[in-house]
């Protein structure tokens, strides 16, 4: 993987960049930027011209940066041109939420980085020439941070026609501002020194604790084997780190190749999907912790190492560690990994890479010690309470994932979170060692289909938005149905485990969202979690309904809804909404 990734990068084609280039966005906030040659004064240059929302701000000053590095700069590089110190507008004033006020650039400024004032006295001859702009910082908004960015825009410039150059950049500068063209705070060794450091630390991170307990049982019980038995397997954890960094390394070689971005740390925790699968596996291995059942790889590592199992569980181990290390991770690798992203492609490899090797040596360096194993306490009772103690600290940050999750899917998880546990508890302790075979078959089978099932229940599928549901409006329900419009009422709950079944069992079909929008029904969805709520008491005072679940159907003519109490409805729904004239539009007023 390391020679792959190397020489990938080596071999990388420098392709130009699209103009203008997108720098952050989170939700209805983006920032984006494009060159122009431009005049400041009498002095020629670029103007790096930043368009966005006022909503999303870069920081000014490094002073006020949440870490070195994270202010905005914008450097400038070409094999013909020299450039001086960019010059930076006026920063605006703005309060974070913990009342600290910081320097920041927001919305639509100018930064313009001149050419040498050396350069242009001395040019005798007509110039022209490809021009890097690297511009870097983090971006965020009055609620969060993004990660930190980098991004390299290219231009050409020609000084023949400099006098015809139509943007003239005038602004006040900003006293003090960061100057971008400064050389970097450290020097390339000191930089690779630092990606050491920081996945050394990883080690000792939170989120690395859940597998803790397992290295050190596989230490301890390596001490009494070989020294050869040791020394492999404690390369094969290793070379699971590893692996981890590489691929982090190839996804960055392949995002800077070929569609001119770089791999942003911390991105994959912006994924709904990725965030509940991390803290069910969190879930799972709290529970191991607990004891509800085994793993198998600590048995065929300590004794079946010549099988290759017990390698391959080494490995997989490894890579498992270094996953579970990155939801506590930011704050020490963002500075090295923003560092790594912000070199050439192939120093960038060997940065990431080092990280790996910094997590991967202190294993490596302990178990080809013999002494050192032979210092470790044996095992015990303290190794026992060790996992179950781990075990919790596991929940909390599980817990922490899950309340990262958008509102409508953490309750969810958390029902399957505990549908899972129980299927882990039957597993794991519904049988034994003497358990007839059929026995275990059956309850593990079961466990499974239980497992499977909450999961099509609980979890959220590429089919749960079909339907474009709008929310309760008595208003809108009468103007509609004054315009001759069906309008399909959908009375639900947060709590209403039988709601969700429905949204599952009935709407989640297809055909049935097809038919919703092609005979123009509106579709509403009306919440009655709490009993203030006005479609709490539409429920009882306007359709003298007991309670959720209830579908109702308004059709135009009739003077009866049809209604559904049950879970079983589709095909009685779809029939109905197979006879619905779709004649009339109903224009965008379900929009409003």
């Amino acid at each position: 993987m390391w020679i792959i990734c190397i020489f990938s990068a080596f071999c990388a084609i420098d392709d130009a960049i699209a103009e203008p280039v997108e720098l952050a966005t989170s939700g209805q906030e983006f920032s984006s930027a494009r060159l122009e040659p431009a005049h400041m004064a009498s002095k020629p240059g670029i103007a790096v011209i930043f368009e966005g929302t006022s909503g999303l701000h870069y920081y000014a000053r490094p002073q006020t940066a949440h870490a070195l590095g994270f202010e905005l700069e914008v450097e400038a590089k070409s094999d013909i041109f020299s450039f001086g110190e960019s010059v930076f507008p006026k920063w605006e004033i703005f309060q974070d939420p913990t009342g600290n006020k910081v320097e920041v650039y927001a919305g639509n400024f100018t930064v313009f980085v001149p050419l040498a004032d050396k350069f242009v006295a001395e040019t005798t001859e007509i110039k022209k020439g490809d021009v890097k702009i690297r511009i870097s910082g983090i971006a965020c908004t009055s609620i969060v941070c993004l990660a930190p960015f980098e991004k390299i825009l290219r231009t050409t410039i020609d000084l023949s026609q400099a006098d015809s150059w139509q943007r003239q950049v005038s602004f006040e500068p900003a006293v003090g501002a960061n100057k971008a063209t400064q050389a970097p705070p450290y020097s390339v060794p000191s930089a690779l020194l630092l990606a050491f450091l920081a996945g050394l630390i990883l080690n000792i991170m939170p989120c690395v604790w859940p597998v803790l307990p397992l290295i050190v049982m596989r230490i301890v019980e390596q001490a009494e084997k070989n020294r050869g038995t040791s020394i492999a397997m404690g390369l094969a954890f290793c070379l699971g780190i590893l692996l981890f960094f590489a691929c982090l390394a190839g996804a960055n070689i392949i995002l800077q190749v070929f569609y001119g971005t770089v791999l942003q740390w911390g991105d994959q925790f912006r994924n709904p999907a990725f965030l509940a699968a991390m803290a069910l596996l969190l879930v799972v291995l709290a529970l191991f912790m607990f004891g509800l059942f085994t793993i198998t790889v600590p048995s065929s590592i300590a004794g079946k190492s010549g099988s290759g199992k017990g390698y391959t569980g080494a490995i997989a181990m490894g890579f498992l560690a270094a996953i579970l290390s990155t939801p506590c991770s930011f704050a020490i690798l963002a500075a090295a990994f923003a560092w790594a992203q912000a070199q050439p492609l192939q120093l960038a490899t060997i940065a990431i890479m080092v990280m790996g090797i910094g997590m991967a040596l202190p294993y490596a360096v302990l178990t080809s010690m013999p002494r050192l194993l032979k210092r470790l306490p044996k095992a015990g009772r303290w190794m026992e309470l060790f996992k179950q103690a781990v075990g919790f600290i596991l929940l909390i940050i599980a817990v922490k994932l899950i309340a990262a999750l958008p509102q409508i899917q953490r309750i969810n998880v958390l029902y399957f979170a505990i549908v899972l546990g129980f299927c882990i508890w039957m597993w794991g302790t519904w049988v034994s060692y003497n358990t007839r075979t059929s026995r275990k078959w059956l309850v593990r089978i079961i466990a499974v289909a239980l497992a499977v099932a909450a999961g099509w229940i609980f979890l959220p599928g590429p089919k749960g938005k079909l339907i474009d549901w709008q929310d309760y409006n008595a208003d809108l329900i009468d103007e509609t149905t004054a315009q001759d419009q069906p309008v399909l009422i959908k009375f639900t709950a947060d709590w209403c485990l039988s709601c969700q079944t429905i949204e599952k069992l009935v709407y989640s079909h297809k055909d049935i969202a097809q038919l919703i929008k092609q005979k123009n029904v509106l579709a509403i969805k009306a919440d009655t979690t709490e009993k203030n709520f006005p479609a709490t008491l539409a429920l009882k005072d306007i359709y003298n309904e007991p309670g959720v679940p209830v579908s109702i159907l308004l059709m135009p003519g009739k003077e009866e809804p049809l209604r559904w109490r049950g879970i079983l409805f589709a095909d009685e729904l779809r029939k109905s909404l197979q006879q619905i004239s779709s004649e009339k539009k109903y224009g965008e007023k379900s929009k409003d």
